[in-house]
């Protein structure tokens, strides 16, 4: 099984507990004005790379990984190459890793053929970073090209199977940082009972000079990143 790699990061600290190994895998079907990687939107884009050879390049960091940290398999969308997915969990689940999916769930349907796969990748799943950009789903469709009634249903799955989720919200002056809506956030997090943690990752433009190589014109280039106070105000009102 083969799936289709953007980058590798062998000793992440971000996505996830302790110390990853995390996979970036190509194609995304969210377009989100903010996007600091939209060299993965291309499923067609990146390289290949088998199962077998990724569990051999992980038994490298295994001493550093394997009791404190994991691997974290991020895009793009990882559930785009669900099939991949699958197996790469069950051999990671075999070497002892804790594994954690990074998703936007912008791929999330309730087809009976997506649903059979994501409820047996759930099974190897120790943990879920879901991003939610927004609860609006008017303004979620402006700021990434897709409504987020699926996104939020993904959420609320997650929630009926007891998987351990993070919460992650991108804090984007003007866009992501209004109070009652991030109030409303709060409210949707309470209701779910499997949130362990919720994260506030401010905005930033590090990866505008890569819309510049694909030719894209960036939609923020004038907004800057939150002030510490928009940040401290995000998190006491989502109880970070």
């Amino acid at each position: 099984m083969k799936g289709r790699i953007h980058s590798i990061e062998t000793c992440g600290t971000v996505d996830g507990p302790g110390l990853r190994y995390v996979l970036f895998l190509q194609g995304c079907l969210l377009r989100c004005q903010f996007c600091h990687n939209p060299d993965t939107w291309n499923i067609n884009g990146g390289y290949e790379k088998d199962v077998d050879t990724i569990i051999e390049d992980i038994q490298d960091y295994l001493p550093y990984i394997q009791d404190h940290g994991g691997i974290t398999v991020s895009g793009g969308e990882p559930l785009l190459q669900i099939d991949f997915l699958l197996e790469l969990f069950k051999k990671c689940k075999k070497i002892g890793l804790h594994t954690t999916i990074d998703s936007s769930g912008g791929c999330f349907n309730q087809s009976p053929t997506f649903l059979k796969k994501l409820n047996e990748l759930l099974n190897y799943t120790d943990l879920v970073l879901l991003d939610i950009k927004h609860t609006d789903t008017t303004k979620h469709k402006n700021l990434t090209g897709m409504k987020n009634d699926h996104i939020l249903t993904f959420a609320k799955f997650l929630a009926e199977k007891n998987i351990p989720v993070w919460i992650r919200r991108v804090l984007i002056p003007g866009l992501t940082n209004d109070e009652q809506e991030l109030n409303e956030l709060k409210n949707f997090i309470d209701q779910l009972g499997n949130i362990e943690k919720v994260e506030i990752l401010p905005y930033h433009q590090m990866g505008v000079y890569k819309w510049h190589q694909l030719n894209l014109d960036y939609p923020l280039y004038d907004v800057s990143p939150p002030s510490q106070e928009e940040v401290t105000r995000a998190e006491y009102i989502l109880g970070v």
